[in-house]
């Protein structure tokens, strides 16, 4: 190959940085962009104007630029330069795709690479979630690559601070390959849905998400040039899952709701728990402490085999093996002041502790203290089939320090049991994937159940509690409306000692439904709270449907094109467990008490 002066490999990676940039501005709804943008997203106290936002962009783009320039090894992103003409023509295979030129790049890499061009749309899916794949795989090579060049002090501050973007992003890479590779290789799965690779697809775009925005918050504890590789990386690979998932949608459809048949026990009654909780699991939640057999037992006076919860996790994570059963640990009554990490390689962890405030896990991580939001978490879980019950979950930062997870989930086919999750600000993040939530209490108070997981939550207390400030209970974050996500109350009781709003649309296509709940006074009249800059595009969906309570009436609600102030049957329907999650088929084995449909 022709070696190229580096000035001229400048301007064409500045010229490619560019086409980015403008294709991001105006396919960006502007009034958003500070919301993605700042370091604390979702701190209402201090959003940055827009034209800020867009010089943090340019500036970002322009120091990748030059770092890009300096480096043999390209980025995912630059593998093709493309004609405006190819992209938009309404004849290519790409037409139905988000990110056209990013697709374009797919085909062009295939014919470069000498491979068959796709024939139909589903052959390039097919290619395109490969190609994905791969692309994902070059990520954590590269991850690995920056991660390793650090210097001795910058990985004793990364540990000081404890919330490295760098790091979140590498867990979520992690989750990327798992789940990317869980599509690719859906055909081995005989017993795979559609919901199934949707949500697999839905959970890759959120985990690129996830990590743009935890190097943000790192922006003012880093050097730009060591966050500018990664967020360019998060970029391109998110780009490709969106083109994969819409090319999924446009091939096999959304999930349909509403169409799946209700679970009944042998007297045709229909059991309380989505049917893909097994019954072996259903029996195991039904079970007393003494009824159970656990794999470890966790006891600070050193009456059990641990006397600290993680040493009991790293336990069980050392004798699992590939396609082994539930992973039982029982907690003991006690306080435990730990930070939990259940990887995306655990699979089905079981959490028992003997009652809510009881079995307390407490943590104190903030942003304010120099943790990311995400690894903020008292307790943090991505491996698939948690399960928790009879305990608490605290993240005691206080409401001074901003955001402070108490619980992040990102765990297919998850359950919360009869537990308490307690903080302020972003107590609950519902990062990712299928979530139940069942006679469990949530207290906090600025956007404390939020994330972008499909979560269905029964019976269940929201408390909202009283710091002298508005309260919004929740922040929902779909980002495409190809992903089959969002937040759906049901037969629950939000409560609060403070003003309080049901929700604000954190992200662009934000869902969020209140079904046959009771809500009290302190519940405004307006309903929902437009984001800071008075954002509410018509692309979210907020539904309400056959509430109670003082605080129910609709009379007075927003009036945005998105909100829906009395769905009907129907159209509540679509939010169910049986529907919106599809707990028919996992729920019941867990033993876990939930109602099928509405009217529960």
């Amino acid at each position: 190959m022709v070696s190229t002066p580096i000035y001229t490999r400048k301007l064409e990676v500045f010229k490619h940085h560019l086409r980015i940039l403008k294709s991001y501005i105006s396919s960006t709804n502007m009034k958003t962009m500070p919301k993605f943008l700042h370091a604390n997203s979702r701190d209402k106290k201090n959003s940055l104007i827009p034209a800020l936002s867009t010089l943090l962009i340019i500036k970002i783009l322009c120091l990748a630029t030059f770092a890009e320039a300096a480096t043999s090894k390209p980025l995912p992103s630059q593998f093709a330069k493309l004609s405006r003409s190819t992209a938009s023509d309404d004849t290519s295979p790409c037409r139905g795709t988000p990110y056209k030129a990013a697709c374009q790049t797919l085909l062009q890499t295939l014919n470069t690479n000498n491979n068959a061009l796709p024939k139909t749309s589903k052959e390039l899916f097919d290619y395109s979630v490969r190609f994905t794949l791969s692309q994902a795989h070059s990520a954590v090579d590269q991850l690995a690559a920056v991660l390793a060049s650090q210097t001795h002090q910058e990985i004793d501050d990364m540990t000081h601070l404890a919330g490295s973007g760098k790091r979140d992003c590498m867990e979520l890479l992690d989750d990327t390959l798992n789940q990317l590779s869980n599509v690719v290789n859906r055909n081995n799965h005989p017993t795979h849905t559609h919901d199934d690779v949707q949500t697999w697809l839905s959970a890759a775009l959120t985990n690129q998400d996830t990590c743009k925005e935890s190097l943000l918050e790192n922006v003012k504890k880093n050097n730009l040039e060591k966050l500018n590789e990664i967020d360019s990386m998060a970029t391109s690979l998110s780009q490709s899952i969106s083109n994969s998932l819409a090319l999924y949608v446009s091939n096999y459809g959304r999930t349909s709701p509403g169409g799946r048949k209700l679970l009944r026990d042998q007297n045709n009654i229909i059991n309380d728990f989505p049917s893909w909780v097994s019954l072996s699991e259903r029996k195991l939640l039904e079970s007393s402490i003494g009824e159970m057999e656990a794999n470890a037992v966790v006891a600070r006076d050193g009456s059990g085999t641990h006397t600290t919860i993680a040493e009991a996790i790293k336990q069980v994570a050392a004798s699992q093996e590939e396609g082994e059963g539930r992973h039982v640990i029982y907690i003991k009554a006690g306080t435990y002041k730990e930070n939990l990490k259940i990887p995306s390689k655990q699979n089905n962890v079981l959490l028992v502790g003997e009652g809510k405030g009881k079995t307390v896990i407490v943590g104190s991580k903030n942003v304010v203290d120099g943790s990311t939001t995400y690894d903020s978490a008292t307790v943090g879980v991505m491996g698939d089939g948690f399960m928790a019950k009879d305990l608490t979950i605290v993240n005691s930062a206080g409401p001074s320090k901003h955001q402070a997870v108490a619980l992040r989930l990102g765990s297919d086919r998850s359950v919360i049991f009869r537990c308490s999750l307690d903080g302020y600000q972003d107590t609950l993040y519902t990062l990712s994937k299928r979530q139940f939530y069942r006679d469990t209490d949530i207290y906090g108070t600025v956007d404390f159940i939020f994330g972008n997981s499909a979560v269905v939550f029964q019976n269940c207390n929201i408390y909202a509690k009283n710091t002298g400030q508005k309260n919004y209970v929740t922040a929902q974050g779909r980002t495409s409306p190809d992903q089959n996500t969002g937040i759906s109350i049901q037969n629950c009781k939000i409560v609060a000692d403070g003003v309080t709003y049901l929700g604000r649309p954190w992200k662009e296509y934000s869902r969020t439904v209140i079904l046959e709940s009771f809500l009290d006074g302190s519940v405004d009249p307006a309903g929902w709270f437009p984001w800071a800059g008075g954002s509410s595009p018509s692309s979210i969906y907020y539904g309400e449907y056959m509430n109670s309570g003082p605080g129910s009436s609709t009379s007075d609600r927003v009036d945005w094109p998105g909100y829906h102030s009395s769905l009907t049957s129907m159209e509540a329907q679509k939010f169910t467990v049986a529907s919106f999650i599809d707990g028919d088929d996992w729920l019941p084995p867990t033993g876990v008490d939930f109602d099928s449909g509405l009217g529960g």
